[in-house]
């Protein structure tokens, strides 16, 4: 799974569902032993949990970034690699 950025101990990663275009359009946030999947519209939780802070520089990050995140999921859908996106600083 491509690593799109890292910050503050949190991996984000996102990976191609090709033929699988009933999922929503989401990214993948590792922090320690904790797990979240990410919707890019609305940026929101939509399985795992994160703690407080993680999830809000998770969301901070998410929303700042949120056309690259698109665009990501667009290059991984059409076999293409992802751009990495600039950390939360």
């Amino acid at each position: 799974m491509p690593e799109l950025s890292w910050f503050f101990g949190i991996i984000i990663r996102m990976y191609a569902e090709i033929n699988m275009s009933h999922h929503t359009p989401h990214f993948h946030a590792y922090f320690q032993d904790q797990v979240a999947v990410y919707s890019i519209d609305p940026i929101e939780i939509i399985s795992g949990t994160l703690s407080k802070r993680q999830q809000r520089l998770v969301e901070a990050w998410a929303e700042l970034h949120q056309a690259e995140l698109f665009t990501d999921w667009g290059r991984l859908q059409g076999g293409r690699k992802p751009i990495p996106i600039d950390p939360l600083k």
